[in-house]
Formats: C-alpha cells, sequence, structure tokens
C-alpha cells in the first residue's frame, strides 16, 4: 500500500492558493484514476485508488499545513504503511513555477508542512516538489505563498503541469522516480525553462 499525501489549507480561501497545489495535484490524481468522491478520516479527506497495480491512498489533511503530520501520521500508523511508502506533495519556492523535482528523505527546507510530517514520522519519504518560485524577498514568501495563482499561470502551466503528474504517477508509485520525473518533463515543459539556471 501507498499513501500520497498532498498538502495545503483546508477551506475555499485557499483552494486556488500557490500553498496548495499539493491538494490540487491528488485532486488532479483523483480524477485521473476515477475516484468518485472523498471521506473524512485521519483528520483529513480520503480516497483510495488502485493506481500502477497498488492500493494507494489519497490523503488531504485538513488540519491546516503547519499540522499536516497529524492526519499523514495517523493515516501511515493505522495502515502500517513504512515511509518509503509515503509520498508528499507539496509547492516548492526554491524551485523555478512548473519545475517538478522528488527526491526521498533530506529537510524541511522551512517548509511548515514537511517539518510537521518530520516530526511525527521522521524524514525519510518521499517528497514530489512543484515549484512555484520566490517572490525575491524572504519578508514576502508568506504573502506570496497565500497567493492565488494569477489564471495565466493556472492554465499556463499549473493545469498542464498537474496533468503530467496525475498521468505519470503509476511511475512514482511503482518505484521508479527517475522515469517519472523524465515522463512528466517529456510531456510537459515548465514555463522560461530555457533560463541559464535551475536555482535547485
Amino acid at each position: 500500500m501507498r499513501l500520497v499525501a498532498g498538502l495545503g489549507n483546508p477551506g475555499a480561501r485557499y483552494a486556488r492558493n500557490r500553498h496548495n497545489v499539493g491538494f490540487m495535484a491528488v485532486d488532479a490524481i483523483a480524477r485521473r484514476f476515477g475516484v468518485s468522491g472523498f471521506r473524512n478520516r485521519f483528520e483529513g479527506e480520503l480516497a483510495e485508488a488502485p493506481i500502477g497495480g497498488e492500493r494507494v491512498l489519497l490523503l488531504k489533511p485538513q488540519t491546516f499545513m503547519n499540522a499536516s503530520g497529524e492526519a499523514v501520521a495517523d493515516a501511515a500508523r493505522f495502515f502500517k504503511i513504512p515511509l518509503e511508502n509515503v509520498i508528499a506533495i507539496h509547492d516548492e519556492i526554491d524551485l523555478r513555477p512548473g519545475k517538478l523535482r522528488v527526491k526521498r528523505g533530506g529537510g524541511s527546507a522551512g517548509h511548515n508542512g514537511l517539518r510537521s510530517i518530520d516530526a511525527l514520522l521522521g524524514p525519510d519519504y518521499w517528497r514530489v516538489r512543484i515549484g512555484v518560485g520566490h517572490p525575491g524577498i524572504k519578508e514576502l514568501v508568506q504573502p506570496y505563498v497565500l497567493q492565488n495563482f494569477a489564471e495565466g499561470e493556472r492554465t499556463g502551466w499549473v493545469e498542464p503541469l498537474l496533468g503530467a503528474i496525475a498521468e505519470t504517477i503509476p511511475l512514482l508509485i511503482s518505484g521508479t522516480p527517475e522515469a517519472f520525473m523524465s515522463e512528466v518533463a517529456r510531456r510537459f515543459a515548465p514555463p522560461n525553462d530555457r533560463a541559464s539556471e535551475d536555482p535547485a
């Protein structure tokens, strides 16, 4: 069994925020695999789908970002899911908009959702990092990630990238993260991808 947790904040007020791109990704995966609805469980919204030959739980914690680990840890412990089978999808300000990176373990880099999961489960889970860009000034990070994606961003790269993630997630579920990243890159080119250097 695998657990795929999208990180974000609950409620309509936050639904289109950059910080909620993890929720958006889980919703895209659910649509792609015909999940009819989520149910309230483990302080989150939970659904199940067969993906890549595996039983996969899709989770959107409803505890607000700073306490995301409570829902993720509760679900992982109840179903006895080892950390190597836990995947967190989240926004990443240190990647350019539309860039995607996958890694296992590491630090939280100031992301409160990851910090919460780390505190309750440890760091050795998989992270799917979706670049949303940086406002350029540290003090502007919080208002920036809590802003909605602009319409041009949403249609220009957010929805196409999430579609590519949903279509290729079976590769990640099956344990081939490099193939997953390569296939997403083949299907989707981030905006300004010809810039000189990737900040990550």
